[in-house]
C-alpha cells in the first residue's frame, strides 16, 4: 500500500497552505521538467487530467501525437522546505502517459519500471546508493556563474577551510525535510567540489531521489548567492565528480549478493551481475556518461576510473566491491558521472546485471593491483580494456549494441542517439579557445 492516498495530499496540501504545485517529469536527456499549477487544480491533476505538450521536449514524441498526459505517483508528493512570495510550494513527480492511457515508451521512468518489473519477476528486488559529487562557484556581479570556487578546502576539510559547509549544511537539512535520510556529507578532493551520501533505496524512489537531490543542491546554492554544477569536469587539471553507484539485489529481505562461503565472501549471482556490466559496459557509457565533458573526467591521475577491470580491495577499477558483508555487500560501479539520467543509468545496468546472471557469465579475476601502475604490456596479458574515450568513441559502441536497444526499447534507444550525436556533431565542428590559444599567432 502508497504512502499516500488522493485524500491525504489534498489534506496536507491544505493544512500546509500549498499554493502552487510543480508537477515534475524527465526527459530522455535527464532534465527535470515541470507543469506548475495552483493548488485548486491539485485534484484534476491527482486524477491523471493535466496535459503536457510532447513535441516541445527533447526526445519526446512528433507534433502530430503530441498530446500526453501526466500521472502522479502518490508517495512522492513533497513539499519543499523553502519559503516563496506566493505561498508554499508542493511537488509530484509523475509518470509520462499517451492520451489512450498507456504508458510512454519515452519516459525514462517508464524504462526504469521495466528493468525493475523484470527483476522482480526473476524474484528479486534492486537497491541502489548513489554518491553525488559536485562543485560550488562563486558567481559574478550579475548573478552568472563563473569556475572561482569558494574556497580553497581538500579531502574532509572543515572551516573555516571549507567555505562551503554552511551552503552544504543547509542542503542536508532541506533534503531532510523532504524525507532524504543523509548518511554523510563532506567536502570532496578538489576545491570546491562536495559530496553528500543519502542512504540507499529501492532503483525507482532512488533515481527520484537523485533528481530531486540535484533540484534542491542548485536551489541552496543559489540562496548562498553561489552556483552548484554537477558538470562532470568544470576545471583542468583538478578531480572531476562522479556518481559512484552502488547497487545490490534482495531477494525474500536478503541481500542475495553475500556468500560468506564464496570468493571474496560474494554469491555467484553477485558475480554473474558483475560479469554483465563488464559485459556491456562500452555500450552502457554513453548512457553513465552521457556528454562530451564526462570523457575529460575519465582520463589517468583523478581517481576516475579508465579501465575495465573489477576488484574487491583497490579504487583504481571500474567495479569495486567494497568491504561491507551482508545486508551491506554492494557492488559499485565508479565510472558514472552525474550528468547522466539516473533513470536511464540504473535500467541499464539493472538489465547489465540481470543478463549476467541470466547468461551464468563469469567475471575475470579480480585485480588486486593499482591498474595506473601497470604497463601497457601488463594490462593486456592480464586482459584489462579501457573505457571508450570520448562521447563518439561510447556512441560507436552504443548504436551497435542490440543489448541498449532491448533495454531501453527502440524509441529511447533511437532518439538518445540521435541527440548524442548531434551533441558531438557540433562539438567537433566548435571552434575552441584552446585552438585560438595554440594557433591563431602560430599559423
Amino acid at each position: 500500500m502508497g504512502r499516500y492516498t488522493k485524500e491525504d495530499i489534498l489534506r496536507l496540501a491544505k493544512e500546509n497552505d500549498v499554493a502552487f504545485v510543480r508537477l515534475q517529469f524527465t526527459d530522455i536527456l535527464g532534465t527535470l521538467k515541470n507543469v506548475a499549477i495552483t493548488v485548486s487544480q491539485l485534484e484534476r491533476a491527482l486524477d491523471n487530467k493535466c496535459m503536457v505538450d510532447g513535441s516541445s521536449i527533447e526526445g519526446f514524441v512528433r507534433i502530430e501525437e503530441s498530446d500526453m498526459y501526466l500521472y502522479p505517483d502518490y508517495d512522492s508528493f513533497e513539499i519543499f522546505p523553502w519559503e516563496s512570495k506566493h505561498g508554499k510550494i508542493a511537488r509530484l513527480i509523475c509518470d509520462v502517459h499517451l492520451s489512450d492511457g498507456t504508458p510512454f515508451s519515452g519516459d525514462p521512468r517508464n524504462v526504469l519500471k521495466r528493468a525493475i518489473e523484470k527483476a522482480e519477476k526473476m524474484g528479486y528486488t534492486f537497491k541502489v546508493g548513489p554518491e553525488c559529487e559536485f562543485f560550488l562557484f562563486q558567481t559574478d556581479e550579475e548573478g552568472n556563474p563563473t569556475t572561482i570556487a569558494n574556497d580553497k578546502g581538500g579531502y574532509f576539510d572543515l572551516g573555516p577551510i571549507d567555505l562551503g559547509e554552511s551552503c552544504r549544511r543547509d542542503i542536508c537539512l532541506a533534503l531532510e525535510d523532504m524525507g532524504f535520510e543523509i548518511e554523510a556529507s563532506h567536502h570532496e578532493v578538489a576545491e570546491g567540489q562536495h559530496e553528500i551520501d543519502f542512504k540507499y533505496d529501492d532503483a525507482l524512489k532512488t533515481a527520484d531521489n537523485v533528481m530531486t537531490f540535484k533540484y534542491v543542491v542548485k536551489i541552496m546554492a543559489q540562496q548562498h548567492k553561489l552556483h552548484a554544477t554537477f558538470m562532470p569536469k568544470p576545471i583542468y587539471g583538478i578531480a572531476g565528480s562522479g556518481m559512484h553507484t552502488n547497487m545490490s539485489l534482495f531477494k525474500d529481505g536478503k541481500n542475495v549478493f553475500c556468500d560468506e562461503n564464496g570468493p571474496y565472501g560474494l554469491s555467484e549471482t553477485a558475480l554473474h551481475f558483475i560479469a554483465g556490466i563488464m559485459e556491456h559496459i562500452k555500450s552502457i557509457t554513453a548512457i553513465a556518461n552521457p556528454i562530451v565533458n564526462s570523457y575529460k573526467r575519465l582520463v589517468p591521475g583523478y581517481e576516475a576510473p579508465v579501465y575495465i577491470a573489477w576488484s574487491a580491495s583497490n579504487r583504481s577499477s571500474l567495479i569495486r566491491v567494497p568491504t561491507a558483508r551482508g545486508a551491506g555487500t554492494r557492488v559499485e560501479l565508479r565510472s558514472a558521472d552525474p550528468a547522466c539520467n539516473p533513470y536511464l543509468e540504473m535500467a541499464i545496468c539493472l538489465f547489465a546485471g540481470l543478463d549476467g546472471i541470466e547468461r551464468g557469465l563469469v567475471p575475470p579475476e579480480s585485480t588486486s593491483r593499482n591498474i595506473y601502475d601497470m604497463t601497457p604490456e601488463e594490462r593486456a596479458a592480464d586482459g584489462i580494456e579501457t573505457l571508450p574515450a570520448s562521447l563518439e568513441e561510447a556512441l560507436r559502441h552504443f548504436k551497435k549494441s542490440k543489448f541498449s536497444r532491448n533495454a531501453l526499447g527502440d524509441h529511447v534507444y533511437e532518439k538518445y542517439a540521435e541527440a548524442k550525436s548531434a551533441e558531438w556533431e557540433q562539438y567537433r565542428t566548435k571552434i575552441s579557445q584552446w585552438e585560438l590559444d595554440n594557433y591563431l599567432v602560430k599559423y
